[in-house]
C-alpha cells in the first residue's frame, strides 16, 4: 500500500463528514473551496499535536483522533465562533494503515458531535505528528477576544479543571485503546469536549474569553495581559474535576474548558459555569489575596 491508497481507506472512514452544506469541493482536488457567509468573519486556528508531547503515541488511534479535533476546534470556541470545517496533516515515521484508519475513525467522531466538515489534508513521511487547521464563522466583529475584560467584571469557567493534568500524573494513558475501558480522569484527557455551543451564546456577553489548555493561570495571565487588568481569583471556588487538587487546576493544562468575563454569565450556556474572582484594575494574578506566579505548560521553557 502507497499513501494514496492510504488516503482513499482514510476518506472511507471519514465518509460523510468530508462534506457538508458549506463545502463546494471536499477532499480529492488540489484544494478545498467553502463558502463564506456574507455577513460573517472567518476565525481559523491551527496546532500541532507531537506524539509522546500532545498525546502518547502508544494509545489508541481513535482517542487520539477525537483528541486531536476537539482539542483544536476549542480555540474556535474561545472567540465565539461557529465551527464549519477542518483540514488535517499526518506526518507518519511508517506506513500503518491501521493506525490512520483508527485516528480517522476517532476524528470522524468529533466532526459529527461539532457539525464540522474535514475537507482535506496530507500525508508524509515523518515523526509522528498531526496537524489539524481549524476554521469557523462569526457575525462581522462579533469575535470574543482576549483584550476586552475590564475591571467589575466577573471571571467565569465552564466545566471543571485539573481532571487531564490528573490523569498525566497517574502515569496511565500510554495503554488506553478502547473508550469503554477508560475511567473519569482517562476520559478527561482523551475526550474532551470544545465548548462551541457555550462560546457562541457568550458573543454580545463576555467582555474577553479563552481556552483553558495550557493552565488556568497561564491561560488567564493572557487576558489580563492583553486587557492591562489584574485578575483576583479564589482557590476554593474553583471547580475541580473528581480526583484532581488545585495545583492541577491551576497549572496542569489540558482542560480546555473556558474561561470567560462579563458583568454576569447567562444563565443557560449549556455547561455548569462558575464564578472564579473578579477583574480589577492593575496587573499579575492574585489567588486568595496574594500575587501568584502565572505559571503553565511551555514547549520551550
Amino acid at each position: 500500500m502507497n499513501e494514496f491508497a492510504l488516503i482513499s481507506e482514510i476518506l472511507s472512514e471519514l465518509a460523510e463528514t468530508t462534506a457538508g452544506a458549506g463545502v463546494r469541493v471536499g477532499p480529492g482536488d488540489d484544494a478545498a473551496v467553502t463558502i463564506v457567509p456574507g455577513d460573517a468573519e472567518l476565525v481559523s486556528s491551527i496546532d500541532a499535536l507531537v506524539a509522546d508531547v500532545h498525546f502518547p503515541a502508544a494509545a489508541g488511534a481513535a482517542l487520539v483522533g477525537y483528541r486531536a479535533l476537539m482539542v483544536s476546534l476549542s480555540d474556535l470556541a474561545a472567540m465565539g465562533a461557529r465551527a464549519e470545517f477542518a483540514l488535517v496533516a499526518l506526518t507518519l515515521p511508517k506506513l500503518d494503515a491501521d493506525w490512520a484508519r483508527g485516528l480517522a475513525r476517532g476524528m470522524a467522531r468529533a466532526a459529527r458531535a461539532t457539525g464540522v466538515s474535514i475537507v482535506g489534508g496530507n500525508i508524509a513521511r515523518g515523526p509522528l505528528t498531526i496537524t489539524v487547521s481549524v476554521h469557523g464563522w462569526v457575525p462581522a466583529g462579533e469575535s470574543i477576544l482576549r483584550n476586552g475584560a475590564k475591571p467589575g467584571d466577573q471571571i467565569y469557567l465552564t466545566g471543571t479543571l485539573g481532571g487531564a493534568a490528573a490523569a498525566l500524573a497517574g502515569g496511565k494513558l500510554a495503554g488506553c485503546c478502547d473508550e469503554a475501558d477508560l475511567d473519569e480522569l482517562q476520559r478527561r484527557y482523551f475526550l474532551p469536549q470544545a465548548r462551541l455551543t457555550a462560546g457562541a451564546a457568550l458573543r454580545g456577553v463576555a467582555s474577553s474569553a479563552i481556552d483553558v489548555s495550557d493552565g488556568l493561570l497561564q491561560d488567564l495571565q493572557h487576558v489580563c495581559r492583553e486587557s492591562g487588568v489584574a485578575a483576583h481569583i479564589h482557590g476554593e471556588q474553583i471547580p475541580l474535576a473528581v480526583g484532581a487538587v488545585l495545583n492541577q487546576a491551576l497549572t496542569g493544562g489540558d482542560d480546555y474548558e473556558l474561561c470567560f468575563t462579563c458583568a454576569a454569565a447567562p444563565e443557560d450556556l449549556g455547561v455548569a459555569v462558575t464564578c472564579i474572582g473578579a477583574i480589577e484594575a492593575g496587573s499579575g494574578i492574585y489567588l486568595d489575596g496574594s500575587v501568584v506566579n502565572a505559571s503553565g505548560f511551555l514547549h520551550f521553557p
